[in-house]
C-alpha cells in the first residue's frame, strides 16, 4: 500500500517552503537597503497557506497543454511593505532593522516548521516499522 505524503502531512509539508520563500525575499531587501527607489517586499503567510491548502483540494488536473492551469494562483501573497519611516529622498522603503527582526523571526518559524515536520516523518517511520 503506497503511502500518500499529501494526506499524512497536510499542510505541514508547505510551510517550510512559504517560510523559505520569505526568508528570500526578507534577505533581498536587506541586500538592497542602499538601492534608489528600491521598494521592500514581503510574504503574507496566511494567503500563501491559502493558496496552498487550495491546490491541495483541487482534484482536477489539465489533460492538455492548452488548458487552464487552476492550479496556478495570481496571488501569491507577495506585496510591497508600507514603510514605517519617513522617505529619506531617494525612495528606498527598506528598514535595516526592521528587516533583521522579521529575517530573525521567520528563521525561528522556519525551524519550528522544520521540527513539526520531522515529527510527522518519525510517525510515519514508527508507522512502518511498529513499536
Amino acid at each position: 500500500m503506497a503511502i500518500s505524503f499529501d494526506k499524512a502531512l497536510g499542510l505541514a509539508q508547505h510551510t517550510v517552503g512559504i517560510r523559505s520563500q520569505r526568508a528570500e525575499l526578507i534577505a533581498s531587501n536587506i541586500i538592497n537597503a542602499d538601492t534608489p527607489h528600491y521598494k521592500a517586499r514581503d510574504l503574507d503567510f496566511a494567503t500563501a497557506m491559502r493558496n496552498a491548502k487550495s491546490s491541495m483540494n483541487t482534484s482536477m488536473s489539465r489533460t492538455h497543454e492548452k488548458h487552464f492551469n487552476i492550479n496556478a494562483s495570481s496571488n501569491d501573497g507577495t506585496s510591497f511593505r508600507i514603510p514605517n519611516q519617513p522617505d529619506t529622498g531617494d525612495g528606498n522603503t527598506v528598514d535595516v532593522q526592521v528587516e533583521r527582526n522579521m529575517y530573525m523571526q521567520n528563521a525561528l518559524e522556519y525551524q519550528s516548521s522544520l521540527q513539526f515536520l520531522g515529527g510527522k516523518f518519525k510517525g510515519l517511520k514508527l508507522a512502518i516499522k511498529g513499536a
